[in-house]
């Protein structure tokens, strides 16, 4: 069996939300809980936070069950950074043979979907789950391919250009059935809504 850690990338200050979206309540529960226990409930042995804008406050308010912490001090930066250090915290851990990131900010995400990527795991595989007429995530990178993803990962891209020039490798395992890789980029009118927003 392969062991799978669970890679959130909860760094991003939330610019166009108005606030880190890892802070966001969405039923009852700060987003940055929700994917940990998504990425934990689908299989994943091990679960690596990253976390950057407001880090002090995610540790006091979130929870983060079961999961190991990060900070990357580079999080301006965008994603990319992100992706890399949690990459770099995960290449100290022989025993890792894959990594399943996650971002944040898709609610959607189900453990179902995690389950399904974290089947094909192995130190060369390169997944991605799929959506009928595209794909996204989670996304599934085997140790064999981190220095390649990280060297790649720039700005507020993640893996994309690494997957992207290796698409013929990546297995796509749907998963649209199960999940919605629709990220929450602004704040919507609900009332599972963060309170602090829809009292504006």
């Amino acid at each position: 069996m392969s062991h799978v850690a669970g890679l959130l990338l909860a760094a991003g200050a939330g610019r166009r939300y108005g606030m880190p979206k890892a802070l966001v309540t969405l039923d009852g529960e700060l987003l940055a809980d929700r994917a940990v226990r998504t990425l934990a409930g689908g299989g994943c042995d091990s679960v690596l936070v990253v976390l950057g804008a407001a880090a002090a406050e995610v540790r006091a308010r979130a929870a983060l069950t079961g999961a190991d912490v990060i900070v990357n001090d580079d999080w301006p930066a965008g994603m990319g950074s992100s992706l890399r250090a949690g990459l770099t915290a995960l290449a100290a851990r022989p025993a890792v043979d894959a990594a399943l990131v996650l971002l944040v900010d898709l609610p959607g995400m189900t453990a179902a979907a995690v389950r399904r990527l974290v089947a094909v795991a192995g130190r060369d595989a390169l997944a991605m789950g799929g959506y009928g007429d595209h794909r996204g995530h989670p996304v599934l990178l085997g140790r064999d391919h981190w220095d390649g993803a990280a060297a790649l990962a720039d700005g507020d891209v993640g893996a994309r250009p690494y997957l992207r020039a290796h698409r013929d490798a990546v297995r796509v395992v749907p998963v649209g059935d199960v999940a919605s890789d629709e990220d929450l980029d602004v704040p919507v009118v609900s009332g599972t809504q963060n309170d602090d927003q829809s009292a504006s």
